[in-house]
């Protein structure tokens, strides 16, 4: 059975006033100084931007990385020492809480690619996968081509199970190197198999066990022309298709036969608007920030088209993004369930 409809958010039902951290914060930064750990560290730096909607609060303390040393190191301190912590990619697939969120974010720009033996392409988890997947066409090695548009990096594209155009990760993973952060912090490796994909999850989303460092996967030697022309197609129907203004790319997965963005035009709400927030008039499955949206004002205009598509069609439209950040846990029911 789909979700009951629920009351619309009101702006009085947001986040709670952010109060600083205490001992617990100062507790890590006097550590983490005293370990020399790489990277600046700073306080209530706003995510607005680093994440692909370009609104959201700050975050408690902030690092970017761009060595896997670094990384582990920064995880390990704060699992260490119950600090709250999560690892960003692109900033894409998000919507953060106008109050920001509490913690640590590290930001993984880890980035390099190897080709070994011909047939198997190493990947550092901060790699943009776009970016990957055009090199790769270019180079004349196929497997990558239905990614060129996708957002985000590679560690993220690999939890999300990200795909486009009949193509998706779990299709060309062979192994991915994991940093398992429950229980002793150590590296593991593990198959495409062990990971439980499914249409845009995998267990590293559900379970969030552990950390993308690296992916391995299985490319083929093709005429760069033949490549270059099919992601040059690929790109002609994003331009036709698809917003450029700020976005977190498809809000809701696709229902069982149907579409999310064709049920929510259905329903009437192509083009929708509250606030700064917008129902994309290319594609109704985009929320679009279209003028200094907050993130309450998304959240809000989400829920409309749930409830509107549940109404009308009894059709259950779950969430492809992830809600991250000091969001009222009224909010988060009303979308999430």
């Amino acid at each position: 059975m789909g979700p009951l409809p629920t009351p619309y958010l009101h702006p009085d039902q947001g986040s709670a006033e952010r109060v600083r951290p205490g001992a617990g914060e100062r507790r890590f930064i006097a550590r983490t100084q005293a370990a020399g750990l790489g990277g600046q560290l700073l306080r209530d730096e706003p995510l607005s931007r680093h994440c692909s909607y370009r609104l959201g609060g700050p975050v408690d303390l902030y690092v970017s990385v761009t060595k896997e040393e670094d990384l582990i190191a920064w995880v390990r301190q704060a699992q260490t020492l119950g600090y709250p912590w999560r690892v960003l990619g692109g900033g894409t697939n998000i919507l953060v809480a106008d109050v920001g969120v509490r913690g640590l974010v590290i930001e993984n720009r880890c980035r390099g690619h190897q080709l070994r033996e011909e047939q198997t392409l190493s990947v550092s988890a901060g790699v943009s996968f776009a970016g990957l997947a055009r090199r790769m066409a270019r180079d004349g090695y196929q497997g990558l081509e239905w990614a060129s548009g996708i957002p985000g990096t590679l560690g993220g594209a690999v939890v999300n199970n990200a795909g486009a155009y009949g193509g998706s990760v779990a299709d060309v993973l062979r192994r991915v190197r994991l940093l398992e952060v429950e229980g002793t912090i150590k590296g593991r490796e593990a198959t495409a198999a062990e990971l439980g994909f499914g249409y845009r999850t995998s267990l590293l989303k559900t379970r969030r066990a552990g950390v993308v460092l690296s992916a391995e996967f299985a490319v083929g030697r093709q005429d760069p022309k033949i490549l270059s022309a099919r992601v040059e197609r690929l790109d002609e129907h994003r331009r036709r298709t698809q917003p450029r203004e700020p976005s977190a790319g498809s809000v809701f997965k696709n229902p069982p036969g149907d579409y999310a963005g064709r049920l929510i035009e259905a329903a009437g709400l192509k083009g929708e608007r509250l606030g700064g927030a917008q129902i994309s008039a290319l594609h109704a499955n985009y929320f679009i920030n279209a003028h200094q949206a907050t993130a309450l004002e998304v959240a809000q205009l989400i829920q409309r088209a749930r409830d509107a598509v549940w109404q009308k069609f009894r059709a259950r439209l779950d969430l492809e993004i992830e809600l991250i950040g000091e969001w009222d846990e009224s909010i988060r029911l009303a979308l999430v369930n």
